[in-house]
Parts: structure tokens; C-alpha cells; sequence
């Protein structure tokens, strides 16, 4: 029998006015000048003036966009070492939380960024010289808090790139579901159905992890319970710390892998600048359907869980009562364009993993399917 290695190492303050603990962690590991990574829309919110309040020593850096580049890391990394800091911060949703983990690697690392890419072995060249890091996520999506990668678009490639260590796992994540009560809807629906995507992909993912597959599905029950409830009251404060935990399910689940939906979504944000979980859950039914002839119990487990009849059908009745709409035409994606979006799609590593394998023609008739 093959050996299987097993590891949840992620140390989480979760509840209710947790992130009030941050200048306590930040002297539990000597850091006295943090760089508080963020960006330009969070900034402008009062959850940024609630966090900067506890760290008034903290430089500022907000240069992130959306979907992260390498430049945001490269101009990060120079902020952190013009201003002497000490430790790093991140509070937002995913593309902060990607980018200061790749800002720590690069404050003790050589450049450049792709020479840590998962797909090339990169994690053999990340070492445990990396600064302290506290993750405060404002959203209930990627679960970047507790993970351990950094997805990046690199410049050569313009391509999204996975850098994955255990090293990057946050020293501690400060999971406060009170940062996220005030999220748009549309940030709320997208952000949700990335949690749920995340949980549904890694239950899906080949491999063999038990545990990760129990809190895959636990994560699914829990954004199919209480997403549609948080559109429709979104200071109902246990459904929000329901959405958080499930984020943070999802992301410890999916370091058994996720799948082709990813591979297929990563490549719109890159090039369309589509929001990352909104188009998962547009990708999402397909994919299942796609997998449906490969995993046709695990698939039925899942239809069993949400009380549906069809998973695929369940998930698009799910993003309509969530104010998704369907199709990529709706979103202003070209049909023109999905050739070249297979042939990003075809490079990303996330298909790997897939419960059935995917050519590029596969990834392209799923483009077709979703269009």
C-alpha cells in the first residue's frame, strides 16, 4: 500500500472580535513594524480603519489588484525592505492574502517568482526563512487564511501561477466573521460560491484523503444551508461565521487538489478579468456533468447531501437564487475567445487532479458548454 501523508498545521483565531487580538500576535512573534498588505477598495472601508487602529506602526502598502501580478509582489517586496519591516499583515479577501504570502517568500528569497512555480517543482525551493505573517480575511471565499499557496499571474506567462509551500501558511489567521457583514451582495454571492466550489472539487479530487473528503463535504453542506440565507439577510452574524468556516473548510480540504474548474477559471480572470468565484460557479455544472460518467457515486453522494435529484442542476438553481447569472455571454465573454482560454486552461495544473482527465478539446467543449 502506497504511504499518504496527512497535515492541518494551520493555527486559527476564529470568532466574533478575534481580529482584537492582533497586536497580541504580533508581539508574541517580535514584530514591530509590519507591512499591512491590503488594497485601494478595502482601504477605503471602515474594517481597514478598525484594523489599522490596532497596528498604527503598520506601512501601509494597497498597490494589489484584483487578480494578482507579479508586479503587486515585486513593489510589495521592495515597501517591506525600504521600510525595515519585520513581519507582514494581510487583510481582504484573496488577492491580498495571495499576494503577501508571495511578498514573504520574496523578502527572504531570490527571485524570480516563477522560479517557485508548483507545476515545476517550485516548493523544493522555499525554505522555512520566512518572515511572520497574521491572514485576516474580509470575505468567505478563498480560505487563503489557512492555506498554503499563492496564486499569482506571472508576467512571462501571463499565465495564473500556483506557489505552494507549507511554509506559506499563515503563523496565525485571524477569522473574524464580523469583517465580513458589510460585503456587497455580488462579493457575497461570488465569494460564497468559490467556498462551495472549493469544497465540491477537492471532494472530487483523485487521491486518496479521507479526512480532507469529510470536510469537503461538511464545507458543501454548509455554503448550500447558508449562502442563500446571507443574500437575503447579510447581518444574520452565525450565518456570516458559518460562510467563514466553510471558506476555511474548503481551503484545508483542497490541499488534496481541485480540478477542471479551476484550470477553466483561471484563465478568465487573466484574461476577461472575470471575478475567480463567480466564474466558478458558472463553470461548476458542467464540470460536474463532465464528471458525472467518473465518479458517478461520489456525484451522487453529493446530490443526496443538498437534497436534489441532479448536483449539476441543483448548483445552477443555486446561483440563480443567489443572483448569479449563467452563462459566460452574460458576464461579456466572447465567444471568439474560448480557443485561446482553452489553451491557457490546457497549461494550468489544477486539471490534474481532475476525477476524469481533461485534453485541451475537453477544456474547450466545457468553455462551449458554459457559454
Amino acid at each position: 500500500m502506497n504511504l499518504s501523508t496527512f497535515s492541518f498545521p494551520t493555527t486559527i483565531v476564529f470568532g466574533p472580535g478575534s481580529v482584537n487580538r492582533l497586536p497580541e500576535e504580533l508581539k508574541k512573534r517580535n514584530v514591530a513594524r509590519p507591512l499591512l498588505v491590503t488594497d485601494a477598495g478595502i482601504q477605503r472601508t471602515p474594517v481597514f480603519s478598525r484594523v489599522h487602529k490596532l497596528v498604527p506602526e503598520a506601512v501601509v502598502f494597497t498597490s494589489v489588484d484584483p487578480n494578482p501580478i507579479e508586479q503587486n509582489v515585486l513593489d510589495g517586496v521592495a515597501a517591506y525592505r525600504q521600510s525595515s519591516c519585520d513581519g507582514i499583515i494581510a487583510l481582504g479577501g484573496g488577492s491580498p492574502l495571495d499576494a503577501a504570502k508571495a511578498i514573504r517568500l520574496l523578502a527572504t528569497h531570490q527571485g524570480p517568482l516563477a522560479n517557485y512555480d508548483d507545476n515545476l517543482d517550485g516548493s523544493s525551493r522555499i525554505s522555512s526563512n520566512v518572515p511572520p505573517y497574521i491572514a485576516i480575511a474580509t470575505t468567505s471565499g478563498t480560505g487563503s487564511e489557512v492555506g498554503r499557496s499563492a496564486v499569482i499571474t506571472i508576467k512571462a506567462t501571463n499565465r495564473k501561477t500556483v506557489i505552494f509551500s507549507p511554509h506559506l501558511i499563515p503563523s496565525v489567521a485571524l477569522a473574524d466573521p464580523e469583517l465580513t457583514l458589510d460585503l456587497p451582495p455580488h462579493i457575497t454571492a461570488g465569494t460564497g460560491m468559490d467556498a462551495f466550489t472549493h469544497n465540491v472539487e477537492a471532494y472530487l479530487a483523485k487521491g486518496y484523503h479521507p479526512m480532507c473528503d469529510a470536510i469537503a463535504l461538511s464545507g458543501t453542506k454548509i455554503v448550500w444551508d447558508n449562502l442563500p440565507g446571507v443574500m437575503q439577510n447579510p447581518h444574520d452574524l452565525e450565518a456570516r461565521s458559518q460562510m467563514m468556516m466553510a471558506a476555511i473548510m474548503g481551503a484545508v480540504a483542497f490541499q488534496k487538489g481541485l480540478g477542471a474548474v479551476h484550470s477553466l477559471a483561471h484563465p478568465l480572470s487573466t484574461e476577461c478579468g472575470m471575478h475567480h468565484g463567480t466564474t466558478n460557479a458558472i463553470l461548476l455544472p458542467a464540470v460536474l456533468e463532465y464528471n458525472q460518467y467518473a465518479v458517478p457515486d461520489r456525484i451522487a453522494c453529493l446530490a443526496a447531501l443538498l437534497g436534489v435529484n441532479d448536483a449539476a442542476e441543483g448548483v445552477r438553481d443555486l446561483n440563480r437564487r443567489i443572483g448569479i447569472k449563467p452563462r459566460l455571454r452574460d458576464w461579456g465573454v466572447p465567444e471568439s475567445m474560448l480557443p485561446a482560454l482553452a489553451d491557457k486552461a490546457v497549461q494550468d495544473g489544477c486539471h490534474q487532479l481532475n476525477p476524469r482527465p481533461c485534453t485541451r478539446e475537453d477544456l474547450l467543449e466545457l468553455y462551449r458548454r458554459s457559454f
